[in-house]
C-alpha cells in the first residue's frame, strides 16, 4: 500500500512537474510581441552564389548566379544598398592591413575576387585600394566578367564605413583566430563613443573575441565559445524562465533546425534574451555556411508573427515583404 502511495506521489509530482514546464514555456501566458522583424544584411547586398558542394575554401566568386544588380559585398555601395533597402544591421568582414589598419574584406586570401595575390596583411590600405575587386566573379564558367574593371578602388577600411555611416548599425567580423587581431580592434574601438560602441557587435574566433572581451567588457559580441556557453546553460535551465549568465549582453545566431528545441521558442525565447540585452538572429539550415533566408518562399518557415532577428544574404527580396 505504501509503495502505491508512493508512486501515486510521484506520478502527481511529475504531472504538476510536466504542466509548469508546458506552460512556463508555452505562448498562452506571453507577453505579445509587435513590430518587423530585425534584419541583418549578410556582408550588406552582393552577389549570390550556389552553396552546393561548398567547402571552406571554395571560390565563391566562380560560381555566383547571373546578376541581379550591380553591387558587390564588403563595399560601401552595397551597404548603402542594404540600409536603403531596409537593413536593421550590416554584416562585414574585416582584415588587419600591412600599415595596421582594418580592410574591409572577406577571403583569406586575394586571389579569387582580386587581380593580385597572397594576403590582406601584405599591403597597405592605398596598396588595397588600387586592386580590382571585382575581377575574379562569374556567372559562366569564366566566359565572362561582368564586374572585371568595376571593383577598383571599392575595397573600404573600417574608418571609412563608419565614417560614410555615422548612425549605422553593424556586426564586425573578426575572419581569424588570432587573439591579437582582437586586441587591436579593441584599441581601435576603445576610441569610439559610447553610444557609437552600442551599435557594434563583433564576432569571430573564440581567441580574439575573448581578448576583445576582456579589454570592452561592456561590448556585444559573440564566438562558438559564447554561443555554446550560453545555449548550452540554457538547455539545462531555461524551461524554469532562468537566464543564464553567459546569455547577458551577447548574441546568438540560431540554426532553424535547431530553433525549435530552444525552451519558449520563438515569442517567450526572444522576450526573455531581450530582457539581458541579448539580440537572436535565426540563420537558414544548420547555419554552417551563412545560409540565409533570402527568397519569399524561405520566410513561409519562419514562426508565424516572428519578430527577431533575421539572416539574408538577399536584404533587396526580403526587407519590401517584411517591412
Amino acid at each position: 500500500m505504501k509503495f502505491k502511495k508512493g508512486l501515486k506521489r510521484i506520478f502527481i509530482f511529475l504531472l504538476i512537474l510536466s504542466a509548469f514546464i508546458y506552460l512556463n514555456n508555452s505562448s498562452l501566458f506571453t507577453k505579445d510581441r509587435s513590430g518587423a522583424p530585425f534584419l541583418l544584411a549578410h556582408r550588406g547586398l552582393g552577389q549570390t552564389f550556389s552553396m552546393e558542394g561548398i567547402e571552406g575554401d571554395t571560390c565563391t566568386a566562380t560560381r555566383i548566379f547571373k546578376p541581379e544588380h550591380p553591387y558587390l559585398e564588403n563595399t560601401i555601395p552595397s551597404m548603402e544598398a542594404a540600409f536603403d533597402a531596409g537593413a536593421d544591421l550590416v554584416e562585414l568582414d574585416i582584415k588587419p592591413t600591412k600599415d595596421g589598419q582594418f580592410a574591409v574584406f572577406h577571403d583569406w586570401t586575394l586571389e579569387c575576387r582580386t587581380n593580385v595575390q597572397g594576403m590582406v596583411s601584405d599591403y597597405t590600405m592605398a596598396e588595397l585600394k588600387e586592386i580590382d575587386i571585382g575581377y575574379g566573379y562569374t556567372a559562366d564558367q569564366g566566359e565572362t566578367y561582368p564586374f572585371r574593371g568595376k571593383g577598383v578602388g571599392l575595397m573600404p577600411s573600417l574608418d571609412e564605413v563608419l565614417a560614410y555611416f555615422p548612425s549605422g548599425t553593424f556586426l564586425i567580423h573578426i575572419k581569424s583566430n588570432d587573439a591579437a587581431e582582437g586586441r587591436q580592434l579593441a584599441q581601435y574601438l576603445a576610441d569610439l563613443p559610447e553610444a557609437r560602441l552600442e551599435q557594434m557587435t563583433v564576432y569571430g574566433g573564440d581567441a580574439p573575441i575573448a581578448a576583445l572581451q576582456e579589454e570592452l567588457p561592456g561590448l556585444r559580441v559573440m564566438s562558438k565559445a559564447t554561443l555554446k556557453g550560453c545555449l548550452l546553460s540554457y538547455e539545462g535551465s531555461g524551461w524554469s524562465g532562468y537566464i543564464p549568465s553567459a546569455c547577458k549582453n551577447t548574441q546568438l545566431h540560431i540554426p532553424e533546425r535547431f530553433a525549435p528545441w530552444l525552451w519558449g521558442w520563438p515569442n517567450k525565447f526572444l522576450n526573455r534574451m531581450d530582457s539581458v540585452n541579448t539580440r537572436v538572429i535565426i540563420v537558414a539550415g544548420s547555419g554552417e555556411w551563412s545560409e540565409g533566408f533570402d527568397t519569399i518562399e524561405d520566410l513561409t518557415r519562419l514562426p508565424k508573427g516572428y519578430t527577431g532577428g533575421i539572416w539574408t544574404n538577399r536584404i533587396d527580396r526580403i526587407a519590401p515583404v517584411l517591412k
